[in-house]
């Protein structure tokens, strides 16, 4: 039974952190694109559509979009859709909408210039300094969940931090719904792979948050990421969690998997405007199955090595493809989603730069979902527990660079100049007495100390730095609370629909 944190948190050798906030870009977002550009990736996106067409392997889904007036689909699945049809439906999808999470304070605003920094989601790899990298245990995972609770500046778990491969693989998305729905006062997202685990995550969300299906439909509180199948093409699984998240109002994160050069054109150009098309054809599939509900244009554009064949993260074609298609999103008022991405193999200087472009392009071209945004390595195989911390710090920086700098009579200090002969300093001042401990911003991660210290203090590095704080936040982690009755009837589900599912086997 889950009760009350009585703990009080350690004062001393407490971890600095940013408080809770959503976090707003101020700025004008960056156009690397000029407005013609746009509209010939637009268009060319409706040609794509229009004269190649979008191949739906699922059949209800093809079916939907014929009796809405699409044109008739080939035997292998390719259906063409007008550009006048796609456009007309893509209007109705909201420019901005909330996210409901458990906790209501948590709750996150979704479209203009608001930024949600979400943690990494899907790998099958987990790794830390003491353990190394290995596959994924429920244990671990309840463990990282406990961890991103504690972090203040990540405001909504990425749908599974990675598969925990001890659990069966028909069942383990109860087990992570139940543990992003209790050890997580946060938005989470869904494991959106087929219809019903789908349907699961809709019926646990709904007991979690005392609401029944058609309550649920009032107000998004789920979002997944649909990714298609580049080029041109969507799943049967990813079909059936498109039209069970529509029908209930909740998120359709919309995102092409483009790498240029392999599975899109070796131009960023080419890949921009099939990576447009695929969106378009899937968020006019969510339009059909009902209007005006809420999706996302996501993105995942990359290069290929073309030596090796593996994929580029973090590189300037990444950078410049993000801040094309935040233009291209905003140009179709769709909330945009991004990501923070790395192929270093470890937590190292490559992991460090290679985020820093990804997350500063999702800033600079104001992304609304920066997915990843904690924790990946490798490519996306493995999430990090040192990694997690690396870039909370770079995500609280990036958030305290965005709040406005204010500028008044307090704020100028000519008293204080005044009073400071030259030559002088002006640590003894009133002004500096009665702003020391906030006037700035105090990291998470980063070490200030001068060389000395940092030697006497056994030479860690920030790496070591961080595999030490994400274990002072798990072992000062304390459960949100949550009433005993929910959590037994998700329990109850769980226990029902495990039944039902041994059954099938």
């Amino acid at each position: 039974m889950t009760r009350r944190g009585t703990r009080q948190r350690r004062i001393a050798g407490a971890i600095k952190q940013l408080p809770w906030q959503k976090v707003r870009n101020p700025w004008a977002p960056v156009d690397v694109l000029c407005e013609d550009s746009v509209e010939i990736i637009l268009n060319a996106a409706l040609d794509i559509l229009q004269e190649q067409g979008f191949r739906f392997l699922h059949d209800e889904s093809r079916h939907l979009l014929e009796s809405a007036g699409a044109n008739a689909a080939n035997d292998d699945g390719m259906t063409r859709l007008d550009r006048d049809f796609v456009l007309e439906n893509i209007e109705s999808a909201p420019s901005s909408f909330q996210l409901l999470a458990r906790n209501p304070k948590h709750s996150l605003d979704v479209g203009g210039n608001n930024i949600i920094f979400s943690s990494i989601g899907g790998p099958a790899f987990v790794s830390d300094m003491d353990n190394g990298r290995r596959a994924g245990t429920y244990k671990d995972l309840c463990d990282y969940f406990r961890v991103i609770q504690g972090l203040n500046i990540i405001h909504q778990e990425g749908g599974g931090c990675f598969e925990p491969m001890d659990l069966p693989p028909e069942s383990r998305h109860l087990d992570l719904y139940f543990a992003q729905l209790t050890l997580l006062d946060k938005n989470a997202q869904a494991y959106a792979l087929g219809r019903e685990r789908t349907i699961d995550c809709l019926e646990m969300t709904g007991i979690a948050l005392g609401k029944d299906r058609e309550e649920l439909t009032e107000q998004p509180a789920i979002l997944a990421i649909i990714n298609t199948n580049s080029p041109m093409q969507l799943d049967v699984p990813m079909s059936e969690a498109v039209l069970e998240l529509a029908a209930a109002n909740q998120v359709c994160c919309i995102t092409p998997f483009t790498l240029a050069g392999s599975m899109s054109p070796a131009t960023l150009a080419g890949t921009l405007a099939q990576q447009t098309a695929e969106v378009l054809a899937v968020v006019t599939l969510t339009q059909i199955v009902r209007t005006g509900a809420p999706v996302m244009y996501g993105a995942f554009a990359s290069n290929v090595d073309m030596q090796s064949g593996a994929p580029a993260l973090g590189t300037p074609e990444y950078a410049k493809m993000a801040l094309a298609s935040a233009q291209i999103s905003r140009r179709l008022r769709l909330p945009f989603r991004s990501s923070n991405t790395t192929t270093s193999n470890t937590v190292d200087v490559q992991a460090a730069y290679e985020g820093g472009m990804s997350l500063w392009s999702a800033i600079l071209g104001h992304t609304n979902l920066v997915n990843h945004a904690a924790g990946w390595l490798e490519g996306g195989l493995t999430a990090s527990f040192e990694k997690l911390i690396m870039d909370a710090e770079m995500l609280q920086m990036m958030a305290a660079t965005l709040q406005q700098l204010v500028v008044n009579t307090e704020e100028l200090a000519l008293e204080a100049i005044a009073e400071v002969p030259p030559g002088g300093h002006h640590f003894g001042t009133a002004h500096t007495l009665e702003r020391y401990e906030n006037a700035f911003y105090s990291p998470i991660l980063s070490s200030r100390q001068n060389f000395e210290a940092w030697q006497e203090d056994g030479c860690k590095d920030a790496t070591e730095r961080a595999n030490i704080i994400w274990k002072q936040l798990l072992s000062e982690y304390e459960q949100p609370f949550i009433e005993p009755s929910v959590e037994e009837a998700l329990r109850s589900y769980i226990d029902k629909r495990k039944t039902t599912i041994d059954k099938m086997m």
